[in-house]
């Protein structure tokens, strides 16, 4: 299953605080046929279909494929000076 850093977990939160829904989070999902393109996305709640991975207070939605794509993986993330956020996975 996915895991969160404390920093992806941290900027998940940022970024859902600014949504009204209790369950948002951020989605990932499969673009296309191809394993290797995932697109990341906000979301109010998750799909039927989706994993949901919860660590510290933040939400993760994961499609079928991508759940299987990032199933041994992490999630972290990084801030910039200018509020930039960029998402990284590592194995």
């Amino acid at each position: 299953m996915l895991t969160l850093t404390p920093n992806a977990a941290q900027v998940i939160k940022d970024l859902t605080a600014q949504q009204n829904a209790e369950a948002s989070g951020i989605r990932i999902s499969s673009q296309g046929d191809g394993q290797g393109s995932l697109v990341l996305s906000m979301a109010t709640a998750p799909e039927p279909t989706d994993e949901v991975v919860e660590a510290e207070g933040a939400r993760v939605y994961l499609d079928p494929v991508a759940a299987s794509v990032l199933d041994d993986k992490s999630l972290d993330a990084d801030t910039d000076g200018e509020g930039g956020v960029a998402f990284h996975v590592t194995g």
